[in-house]
């Protein structure tokens, strides 16, 4: 059925909610159905159809996806709304049962959506055969700044007690070398110059094709004109210190890592089912910083999960707070249907689990600022993003550090400065403390 311009005239309203990975499979989408003709609705122009893809990480997640569809349909004269991503495939009969849905997108049915989407438009149904099993779909798409996301991977095949993934984005799969090295190229052909690698558990690349997540960084650390390259999130058992070491030693693979702990007891972390203790976990903190000594490392925690006694928890703290790490991205555990955490018979309250967040995000900022102070006066190179009007023209140096240009500079060297990198030195910390002033040489 579909044609260029075959929606031309239509226009969409977008919503993403969650994870990186999220906001690039929207931007894939997004890309595929302008090349169909469907606008994006702007301002105050009203949408003939909303696309929320959504998250379901929490159960506030949830309310969160539900209150969009709700939002966007009273905001666009009723207009039907597509729902994809993870609370689509864990609930899709709740969301049908909701008057604003007209369309369920689930993961084996995500490589055709651009098809049902013009289908509903233009015929009022998507009737589709879904696939026997999910398949990789490729997505390489422009974030709102300076950077690219490119999916390596999708899926995950580790079942961690407290985790309705596996159930929500299916088993673990990827696109070949060959593919990935391909859109990188594309991005760079287009302008683009920092690409983050995106996925569930991209550490585990390579179960589809064969391959290996060391194979791949090495292949795509030679794609000319990406000067830049993230690793989005890799576990513990998995970054390897091959893959360590090559990052220490690479052109293009940034000094920054992003690590999920989870938790800082070895008790609960067997509660939890993951693969790795916290001995493993801080060799691989001590490895990165024997190799790259100003690297920034984040580090995912959740906090109040069944079975975190107040012993444990104190033991976690100790642990976490015992690192040499950058910062910090906490979450609340939150109970999810048809996960193994259910058995776990020890409850922590909300309110707990409230008090124990605020003592992680404090311990988190306190790291930041003193990785921050340890770098005043340092160089370090930084990709300038475009600045908001009014706004200081801010980027993030090779180590993941923000910086600000002095306010008296922005608006002279705003044009000139955007998507570039460039070697400053690193002074104070701005107004409110979230970024460091830079000064260009």
């Amino acid at each position: 059925m579909s044609h260029k311009n075959s929606l031309k005239g239509l226009h969409a309203a977008y919503m993403t909610l969650g994870c990186k990975l999220n906001f690039a499979e929207t931007a894939t989408l997004q890309d595929e159905l302008t090349r169909r003709g469907l606008l994006t609705a702007e301002g105050d122009e009203r949408a003939d159809v909303c696309i929320v893809n959504t998250c379901s990480v929490t159960d506030v997640a949830d309310q969160k996806c539900r209150q969009a569809i709700r939002r966007l349909s009273r905001s666009n004269a009723g207009a039907p709304v597509v729902v994809m991503g993870c609370y689509a495939q864990l609930q899709p009969e709740l969301l049908r049962s909701m008057p604003e849905v007209r369309l369920v997108i689930g993961i084996r049915e995500k490589a055709r959506a651009a098809d049902m989407i013009e289908r509903l438009l233009l015929c009022g149904d998507a009737e589709a055969t879904p696939d026997a099993e999910a398949p990789f779909v490729p997505s390489c798409s422009r974030g709102e700044r300076t950077r690219y996301f490119l999916k390596v991977q999708d899926g995950c095949n580790y079942f961690c007690t407290y985790c309705t993934i596996p159930y929500a984005r299916g088993r673990s799969r990827n696109g070949s070398i060959e593919s990935l090295v391909e859109q990188a190229r594309d991005a760079a052909r287009a302008g683009g110059k920092e690409i983050v690698l995106t996925g569930v558990n991209i550490g585990d690349f390579g179960r589809t094709t064969g391959e290996s997540f060391l194979d791949l960084i090495r292949a795509l650390d030679k794609v000319e004109g990406i000067v830049r390259y993230r690793i989005s999130s890799i576990e513990p058992n998995l970054l390897t210190d091959e893959v360590i070491d090559f990052c220490a030693e690479s052109r293009a693979f940034m000094p920054h890592f992003h690590i999920p702990l989870q938790c800082g007891s070895d008790d609960v972390l067997r509660l939890m089912r993951r693969r790795y203790d916290t001995r493993l976990f801080r060799e691989k903190v001590e490895r990165i910083h024997a190799c790259m000594p100003d690297a920034f490392i984040g580090v995912d925690v959740i906090v109040g999960s069944r079975g975190e006694t107040d012993e444990y928890f104190e033991d976690s703290y100790r642990f976490i707070e015992s690192l040499d790490i950058a910062q910090l991205h906490v979450f609340s555990y939150s109970e999810r249907p048809g996960t193994k955490a259910l058995d776990i018979p020890y409850v922590v309250s909300p309110q707990v689990r409230h008090e124990r967040s605020s003592r992680l995000i404090a311990l988190s900022e306190e790291k930041r600022l003193g990785f921050y102070r340890r770098a005043m006066g340092g160089r370090r190179t930084v990709l300038w993003e475009h600045a908001r009007e009014g706004r200081p023209m801010q980027g993030f140096t090779d180590n993941y550090i923000r910086a600000e240009l002095p306010l008296s500079d922005t608006d002279a060297c705003r044009d000139m400065r955007a998507d570039k990198i460039e070697e400053v030195v690193l002074d104070t910390f701005n107004a409110d403390n979230s970024a460091l002033i830079a000064h260009p040489l």
